[in-house]
């Protein structure tokens, strides 16, 4: 006669080791193990729902500079959707992350990391559970979209886009639109960014004369940033500023890049 290894032959009467020992296994014993096993599979649960939030969704970074004072300082958290653009379109105004285009970042050195907590902490932040820091990454606002012409600056200092002038309400105080005089166009599959904090924010205007044009491509654009996460005493909804560019016309389809 074989018997069941699991069960053994119940119905002889006969009771496999397997079942014998798990009959009489204290019941602390099997709550606790399993309280473990659904504690595994919550935690497993939770990472891979953080992982396709992170890859498909949205993804928070960490913000390490002054170029977007006061909007945004430095160690603020901010949360960013992956679905512009993509099945929404950027707009002028949206605070954009982007990757490096090439030679916008410098290289400062870090103070090195042991290797089990830079694992620990590269894998945290791949799944999602741990912001994105500067790393390869840049935040600025979408100043001009593709087609634009955007200049600097009119009788009164003011940027203007496709020949309207504009006021920018969330320049830091005291920051002036531009210190530095520009005219261009935006080409096509290309954004125009520049930070909230004029004065110190190395944005399109400093790689006007570098590869690129200090044109940032829209297939570097991570997404659009709109919350602050953290610290607690900073969350906010980041709100466009629609009212800064509702009277900006479409570009003309005929200008062309000077």
């Amino acid at each position: 006669m074989s018997l069941d290894p699991e069960n053994g032959d119940p119905e002889n009467g006969v009771e496999s080791p397997e079942r014998r020992q798990r009959r009489s296994a204290p019941p602390a014993a099997r709550r606790m193990s399993a309280a473990a096993k659904e504690t595994v599979l919550i935690v497993v649960s939770a990472l891979v729902l953080s992982l396709v939030i992170k890859t498909f969704l949205a993804q928070a970074f960490y913000i390490p500079s002054a170029s977007m004072h006061d909007t945004l300082i430095e160690g603020d958290r901010v949360l960013v959707s992956k679905l512009t653009p993509g099945p929404f379109d950027l707009e002028r105004g949206d605070i954009v992350v982007f990757k490096d285009p090439g030679g916008w970042l410098g290289f400062g050195a870090t103070e090195p990391a042991s290797p089990w907590r830079e694992a620990l902490k590269r894998t945290l932040t791949f799944v999602g559970l741990l912001p994105q820091d500067a790393g390869e990454h840049l935040i600025k606002r979408v100043i001009g979209l593709p087609g634009d012409e955007v200049a600097c600056c009119d009788a009164e200092g003011r940027l203007t886009v496709n020949g309207v002038p504009i006021d920018e309400p969330y320049l830091r105080p005291g920051s002036i639109p531009s210190e530095v005089g520009f005219d261009v166009v935006v080409p096509e599959g290309n954004l125009w960014v520049m930070g909230d904090n004029r004065q110190n924010s190395q944005d399109s205007r400093a790689h006007l004369g570098s590869p690129g044009g200090g044109f940032v491509p829209m297939d570097d654009v991570v997404g659009t940033a709109f919350v602050v996460l953290w610290p607690l005493n900073r969350i906010a909804i980041l709100h466009d500023p629609v009212a800064t560019f509702e009277d900006v016309p479409d570009p003309d389809p005929t200008s062309s890049e000077p």
